[in-house]
């Protein structure tokens, strides 16, 4: 049977995944993401961007209404159908924004590291390093539950920042280009997690799930997913995940939103899911 006639759930990565890494561009999958509409298949974007960005990424792709995860999983969006959920609209899990950014300055003045945070500098600096317009560079300021930084300082000085973080109960997690600093009880495993719970009592199915992405901070989605699609990526370092094996993992040849339908075309075209 094709997994689009199953209770089919789709996690993606944003950046580097089903959008462009340059150019932000995905009209490469726009087939998929009609068809996936068509087949009444939720797509459920995951990635470390803020919620106020995300929601304008899902106007853009017709994807309104349905659950996401941001600020890799240390928010999570509810489907607007569950506006009866204790938690809806928005759960944040664990410490909000301003409490870690408090942390981490305190943690910089005191050890002198280096980097620099989103908080740092202004919408037309945010512009400069992603090549986002003013109002989404805007947007991307709007943290809830997470700090976004670029790193400035050594790998040695890296370590021993993120031993504090650890000790303080964050996590420090690298993307496409920027690191992240959340609490350790977040995370995309987690939000992906409570995501296929709340399907499965809200829905009552058990679904089957893909997850795309291309980036360090996606191997706890794609380690959480029945199939996994590891885009390909601009990070040196790539990803590494706990059962790598062909049956469930599927590495593009591919980056960005032509990846992201080369492994859709593999896991859902394929003669493998079909009778």
């Amino acid at each position: 049977m094709s997994l689009l006639k199953e209770t089919l759930l789709v996690f993606t990565d944003l950046d580097g995944t089903l959008l462009d890494i340059h150019t932000y561009d995905w009209q490469p999958a726009a087939l998929w993401l009609e068809k996936l509409q068509d087949h009444q298949i939720p797509v459920i974007l995951c990635s470390s961007k803020t919620a106020a960005e995300t929601l304008e990424i899902q106007q853009d792709l017709g994807l309104e209404g349905l659950p996401f995860i941001a600020e890799n999983g240390a928010v999570i969006q509810l489907d607007v159908r569950w506006n009866d959920h204790p938690d809806a609209p928005r759960l944040i899990n664990g410490t909000p924004h301003s409490d870690i950014k408090e942390f981490i300055d305190t943690l910089r003045e005191r050890g002198g590291y280096k980097f620099t945070t989103f908080d740092d500098v202004d919408e037309k600096t945010i512009g400069e390093w992603t090549g986002l317009n003013r109002e989404r560079s805007t947007l991307a300021r709007l943290h809830e539950a997470s700090v976004t930084l670029i790193w400035r300082d050594s790998d040695v000085r890296m370590t021993q920042f993120e031993t504090e973080l650890t000790q303080l109960g964050f996590t420090f997690v690298q993307g496409a280009r920027f690191w992240h600093v959340l609490d350790a009880r977040g995370g995309k495993d987690q939000a992906v997690n409570w995501l296929i719970d709340e399907y499965r009592k809200r829905e009552g199915f058990v679904p089957t799930t893909i997850g795309l992405g291309d980036g360090p901070n996606d191997a706890p989605l794609l380690d959480n997913v029945d199939y996994a699609v590891v885009v390909k990526g601009i990070n040196r370092l790539g990803i590494t995940l706990q059962d790598d094996i062909p049956e469930r993992v599927y590495h593009t040849q591919q980056s960005g939103p032509e990846g992201w339908r080369e492994g859709l075309d593999h896991f859902l075209s394929g003669p493998r899911h079909t009778t």
